[in-house]
């Protein structure tokens, strides 16, 4: 893919299809190229989750463990390789979170005032065929309830901080946010 923030185009797409396919095949050189292509957009993904750059450092590594591991379970039929790896950064980076017993040193809404020239999460999941659907999906929910999935899946706040956040009981939240998914899924088929 190109530097600058353009859409991934079909060609980028087929290939990491083509690279995700080698490196389940054991292909060692395909894992590197594929780290070359992807993980500057990757580690923006792991940094806006933590806030020290050592432990995203690290959550990117634990990342391309996990796309080493999981390269044979993609699915081209059901998204993106963009955002099939950028759901494992997520998950790598709010498991290390996790597992330190910390929340973030700041607030995530602090981070605004961070200059990044690197895409964010949201930026990364929009762009792309299937990253526009999401994001038109998206704009179809409720403001509150696109707060919460936004927040949540992009950002990688905590069922219980929104409910915090938003002065609600964490049923409440979750409920909200099952039946924005549920919409979503539907929207998305």
């Amino acid at each position: 893919m190109s530097a600058d923030r353009s859409p991934p185009t079909p060609d980028d797409c087929d290939r990491l299809v083509a690279a995700l396919r080698d490196v389940a095949g054991g292909d060692r050189a395909a894992l590197a190229a594929l780290y070359r292509e992807t993980s500057g957009k990757l580690f923006a993904v792991c940094r806006r989750i933590l806030v020290d750059g050592h432990d995203a450092e690290e959550a990117l590594q634990e990342t391309y463990l996990a796309i080493w591991r999981r390269a044979s379970s993609y699915d081209a039929t059901r998204g993106s390789p963009t955002t099939w790896m950028v759901v494992i950064a997520r998950h790598c980076a709010i498991d290390r979170l996790r597992s330190r017993g910390r929340a973030p040193a700041a607030p995530i809404d602090e981070a605004d005032n961070v200059a990044d020239d690197r895409p964010s999460a949201f930026d990364l999941a929009s762009a792309g065929r299937d990253e526009r659907r999401l994001h038109d999906c998206l704009r179809e929910l409720a403001v509150g309830d696109r707060s919460f999935i936004t927040t949540a899946f992009f950002e990688g706040d905590s069922y219980t901080a929104l409910a915090t956040r938003a002065s609600l009981p964490l049923g409440t939240v979750k409920s909200r946010i099952r039946r924005a998914l549920i919409k979503l899924r539907g929207c998305l088929e």
